[in-house]
């Protein structure tokens, strides 16, 4: 009996739906590559809303019938052909894509404006790693073998570095190296791994070594050494050392595609990795591990954060410590027993936490990036009087902070309050004493902006430039989508159990 034929779900209802997701963003690169740059913002913008009804139309059709959506290119069944796999986690973190995707798309027409309106070529080069970002990370959203997802995330990484250094100045060019030397090094760990599985199982597609691993020394080598190459892409503590200078380096839009989307797919994999390459197999020491390194980034990024002067590098370090708080699903998800972890709070709350994070965060790069577009600076000293300036874009901005807190309501709230009930469920309460301190610690740098930017100042306030109503609006949107997750019921969600291996 042939193993792929065993996977469950429809190999061609909606499957023009996976192949649509990855073709579309992949056109839309290659018609701007085309065309010489000169049509590259009408293009993305013609296709943003194409790719969010993509998103939405998978996502209700994974739901409509509660099945996995699959696509065999030719017609080839894995081990031998391509497959497109998505599962319920697969189609909403589409549509958290497709839905930042188009909101930084729109609040990125007035600083990269078309090539015929504005000067140089960051305007191509942007709207074309835009496209390239989206397809990356549709491809290793729905990637079904190991090696697939080594070409889409190395297509993201080559997408995503040349954003952070689009101004050509000394000091982010430094920061793309830095970045594009750690993605490296996680890329020859990662692709060690699958060699290492590969040898070993004869086979990358996830659903068969899902049945073929078992726990021996050449499975956890091989999973040790891809984890860490993914620890390395995601910037977890201590791997940390690129993610801020290069997002805080990079123009705004940028920053918040980075800290938002960018991060994510290692993430992804990670739990691509644990949860549906080695099903069932005794992970308690190494998920442990996993959780004191996302507790040593929540602490270790939280207090750094504070210690800033300049808003974006705040931003940035409270990005290394809300990647902390994905991490901790692991040590509560999984159950050393029945080595059934789908259906736990901290499941669902280690998802909630990376969709109401890259949602606030986004929000909170942008505002970073209007505020300094207005004064000319982001130092968060001077800040004082851009409350009255601003009012809308520092709202954005508290809104988002509400979520990094874990204030309800704001999805930030739905995740930390589902951890903190895993953790005590679990008897693990260390983890709960860590969630607290470190909403208590972004507290702290939230509102330390806050008061800055809400104080009188002492002379009148200068603005550099005009910032219009629209971009505001932009930023104030995201803002509330991460204020609407504040409502998703405290319990595991269906959604997100769909294509969960048993």
């Amino acid at each position: 009996m042939i193993e792929p034929l065993l996977m469950p779900g429809s190999a061609t209802a909606g499957g023009f739906l996976l192949v649509l997701a990855v073709v579309l963003p992949v056109l839309g690169v290659l018609l701007s590559l085309a065309l010489g740059g000169r049509h590259a913002e009408r293009i993305a913008l013609i296709l943003m809303p194409a790719g969010l009804a993509v998103a939405g139309a998978t996502t209700a059709a994974v739901w409509r019938t509660r099945a996995v959506l699959q696509y065999f290119v030719g017609g080839w069944y894995p081990p031998l052909g391509v497959a497109f796999r998505a599962d319920g986690l697969s189609a909403v973190m589409m549509l958290v894509t497709g839905l930042l995707i188009c909101g930084i798309g729109l609040f990125a027409r007035v600083q990269f404006a078309s090539p015929e309106q504005g000067e140089g070529r960051a305007p191509f080069a942007f709207w074309t790693l835009l496209l390239a970002i989206w397809g990356g990370l549709n491809a290793v959203f729905l990637g079904g073998d190991l090696f697939n997802l080594y070409v889409a995330l190395e297509l993201l990484t080559f997408a995503a570095v040349p954003l952070v250094s689009l101004d050509g100045r000394a000091e982010t060019i430094k920061a793309a190296l830095r970045y594009l030397l750690f993605a490296l090094l996680g890329s020859i760990l990662y692709l060690l791994g699958a060699v290492l599985f590969y040898g070993a199982y004869g086979a990358l597609a996830i659903v068969i070594l899902s049945g073929r691993v078992r726990a021996e020394p050449v499975a956890w080598a091989a999973i040790a050494l891809m984890t860490a190459g993914l620890l390395a892409k995601a910037a977890l503590y201590p791997f940390h050392l690129w993610l801020p200078p290069a997002h805080a380096g990079a123009p705004a839009p940028a920053s918040a595609i980075l800290s938002g989307l960018v991060v994510k797919a290692p993430f992804f994999l990670v739990v691509r990795l644990w949860f549906d390459v080695m099903p069932g197999q005794p992970q308690q020491a190494a998920a442990q591990i996993l959780g004191t390194l996302g507790a040593a980034a929540i602490l270790f990024g939280s207090v750094v954060a504070l210690r800033q002067a300049r808003l974006k590098l705040l931003i940035a370090y409270s990005t290394v410590a809300q990647i902390g708080y994905l991490f901790l699903m692991f040590p509560l998800a999984v159950k050393p027993v029945t080595g059934h972890p789908w259906s736990t709070f901290a499941w669902t709350g280690g998802v909630v936490q990376a969709i109401s994070h890259a949602v606030a965060k986004a929000a909170m790069f942008l505002a970073a990036g209007l505020i300094a577009e207005a004064l000319g600076h982001d130092r968060i000293a001077r800040l004082a009087g851009i409350g009255r300036a601003l009012p809308v874009t520092v709202l954005a901005f508290g809104l988002g902070g509400l979520s990094l807190m874990g204030l309800p309501p704001s999805g930030g709230f739905v995740a930390k309050a589902m951890l903190l009930s895993a953790a005590v469920s679990e008897g693990q309460w260390w983890w709960a004493v860590v969630v607290l301190t470190g909403g208590l610690l972004a507290a702290g740098y939230v509102f330390l902006v806050l008061a800055r930017s809400l104080a009188d100042p002492v002379e009148p306030l200068r603005l550099s430039a005009t910032i219009s109503p629209g971009r505001q609006a932009v930023v104030l949107a995201l803002a509330l989508c991460a204020v609407l997750l504040g409502f998703v019921p405290l319990r595991p969600l269906e959604l997100l159990q769909i294509g969960r291996p048993v």
